[in-house]
């Protein structure tokens, strides 16, 4: 099988894959009765579809250009899982499922499985088109894909410095309550979800080499949306301007998202 069969077997197998390690997750959450484990299980359905795409694309797309891509999207799943792993062991079930579930009419875990693990299943496999489309270009990389590597780069140390200098902020118990204007902090007041934005909009880039993976930009724009507008800043800023004191004046002098100097 070549060329649009090949690919459209390969979407089929990765959308089977995104829903295998969701059913694993839903299980944990189930047998322990928290479903954050959905949080850690996000990053391991990007490893998965990019570890059955590398095998399905094999003899289709360009050997250095599949096996980046692949690095790439497995340095991103797998790095954002182990830390949100560490950072939720032991800990009680996430305040956001906990409203959403409070609302369940029936069993809370059928009710979790509808709306939490099988829409990330979904939302996984489609925000990783473009990991898959890049997959199956057989031209090397070119300049775009450097310049997608590039950004992907910068977006993984991003996203990792700002995990890491919060990790350290909340170690300290002299800092409970407060908040982190420090380090990237005082630049944007996300710079974990700025980072994984430019992680997903530079692996568009390498998929840009076809018209088809140049079509994928819909799905860095979706995560995009969700980590700026939807269930990330917005959800995260309003708990935070009911839990920190001098959370408003920290909103007022600091960027929402693309890094910028502190406004006086």
């Amino acid at each position: 099988m070549t060329g649009w069969g090949a690919l459209g077997a390969n979407l089929a197998a990765t959308a089977g894959a995104a829903l295998a390690v969701m059913l694993a997750a839903f299980a944990i959450g189930a047998t322990r009765r928290r479903h954050r484990v959905v949080d850690v299980a996000w990053g391991l359905v990007f490893a998965a579809v990019a570890l059955v795409t590398l095998a399905m694309s094999q003899g289709e797309g360009d050997p250095l250009r599949r096996g980046l891509v692949t690095a790439m999207a497995l340095a991103w799943g797998l790095r954002l899982s182990l830390h949100l792993l560490a950072r939720n062991w032991g800990e009680p079930e996430d305040r956001r499922y906990d409203a959403m579930l409070a609302k369940a009419s029936g069993g809370r875990n059928a009710y979790a499985f509808r709306k939490v693990y099988l829409l990330q299943a979904g939302a996984g496999w489609f925000v990783s088109l473009p990991v898959q489309f890049a997959q199956y270009d057989p031209s090397p990389p070119g300049p775009l894909f450097w310049a997608g590597a590039a950004l992907w780069t910068m977006g993984l140390l991003f996203e990792a410095v700002g995990d890491a200098q919060l990790a350290a902020f909340r170690r300290d118990p002299a800092n409970r309550g407060k908040v982190l204007d420090a380090g990237l902090w005082r630049y944007t007041r996300h710079p974990n979800y700025f980072g994984d934005a430019c992680v997903w909009w530079g692996l568009y880039l390498t998929a840009c080499g076809t018209w088809a993976g140049a079509a994928t930009a819909l799905s860095a724009a979706v995560m995009t949306y969700f980590l700026a507008a939807k269930t990330g800043k917005p959800l995260l800023e309003s708990h935070l301007a009911e839990t920190r004191p001098g959370y408003d004046e920290y909103v007022r002098r600091t960027s929402g998202f693309v890094p910028l100097p502190p406004r006086r």
